[in-house]
């Protein structure tokens, strides 16, 4: 969430080498097509002085290093990749939110080079300005073409998703429509999953426009963009403000008035991967009268499964306060739940 301002695991193993086909083995059941052999480390022209990769992901004054491309055909739909790896970390940010959306995106871009992985940053309808007219559906959607570019393009092996803020309900969105390239998310991260709607309740002017939305809706009216005052941020539709700020709206997800359930009900499905879950104990987006120890936990009973709880004292919601930690905990987490030895999802 960034309304008023941009912002017990298991691995199993045996590893691939070099040597083996570089099929990617997602590739054959997503699409099938006779593979060329792909060189784990490409020799260019470029190279030679550093090249594109050459020289690590970060340069002098902050710049990232890597390669941009298109993964669809919505102009929006851009992609930079920092390494060039067969393993990636899918970044997806929260409202507001799109390239360099946080400060730990740097120092995990270093980190993750030094693993063999690749740091993915990704555009789709809902970045910056959008998320008002676009909803959780169409994000899973452009989400599974980018994981269809790395598995088809990239030969990717697989990949670990990390949500930020509302990013983490893309993550459980995605997880339950069950799409054939959802079985190459290796592992979730969930920085900050916190309540859309308990935030925005504590605004004067949400009862009333909730009531609004809802006559919209019931009017047959729920793609019209509702009054400016609604979100001064972007323009937003009637079911969009209804998805995010009502009660039982698609995106109400992470709620602490919510049964244990209801909270199963919409997380329980994240049991078949590996989870992290990194709550920000001094999120300034979650109201003070909740108990931020005791959701957590819910949070995490509600998944179920492989989830690991990473608490960070003090650390506000971008964990801009707290980067080191963030780092640390996200690259514990995948060098856990990496390559070595992740098994054919297919056999």
């Amino acid at each position: 969430m960034n309304l008023s301002a941009s912002s017990s695991l298991s691995s199993s193993s045996s590893s691939t080498s070099a040597s083996t086909a570089a099929t990617s083995w997602f590739s054959g059941i997503v699409r099938g097509r006779s593979s060329s052999i792909k060189m784990a480390n490409k020799s260019s022209a470029a190279d030679i002085d550093g090249g594109i990769y050459g020289g690590g992901p970060i340069k002098e004054n902050h710049q990232f290093r890597g390669v941009m491309f298109k993964y669809g055909n919505n102009p929006i739909q851009v992609a930079f990749k920092t390494g060039d790896y067969r393993q990636q970390v899918i970044f997806i940010g929260g409202l507001t939110d799109g390239f360099l959306a946080t400060d730990y995106l740097e120092p995990l871009a270093i980190a993750l080079d030094k693993e063999k992985w690749s740091l993915v940053q990704f555009l789709f309808s809902s970045s910056y300005t959008g998320y008002g007219t676009s909803s959780l559906k169409q994000d899973a959607m452009e989400l599974d073409q980018l994981i269809s570019y790395l598995i088809n393009k990239e030969e990717s092996e697989g990949v670990v998703l990390l949500g930020h803020s509302t990013g983490c309900q893309d993550i459980v969105h995605y997880m339950r429509t069950n799409a054939a390239c959802s079985r190459a998310v290796r592992g979730a991260i969930l920085q900050a999953p916190v309540s859309d709607r308990e935030y925005k309740a504590t605004l004067p002017e949400t009862a009333s426009m909730i009531d609004l939305a809802v006559k919209m809706i019931s009017d047959g009216r729920g793609s019209e963009l509702m009054p400016r005052e609604a979100d001064p941020c972007a323009p937003i539709t009637a079911y969009r403000y209804h998805s995010l700020f009502a009660y039982n709206g698609d995106d109400d997800m992470f709620s602490s008035d919510l049964s244990e359930d209801q909270l199963k009900q919409r997380l329980g499905h994240m049991c078949t991967i590996p989870c992290q879950i990194i709550f920000s104990m001094g999120d300034e987006y979650v109201p003070d009268y909740v108990d931020k120890k005791a959701l957590v936990n819910r949070l995490c009973t509600a998944i179920g499964g492989a989830v690991e709880k990473v608490e960070i004292e003090w650390g506000n919601h971008s964990l801009s306060n707290r980067v080191e930690e963030a780092v640390r905990a996200i690259i514990n987490f995948v060098k856990r739940e990496g390559p070595t030895g992740w098994d054919d999802p297919w056999s």
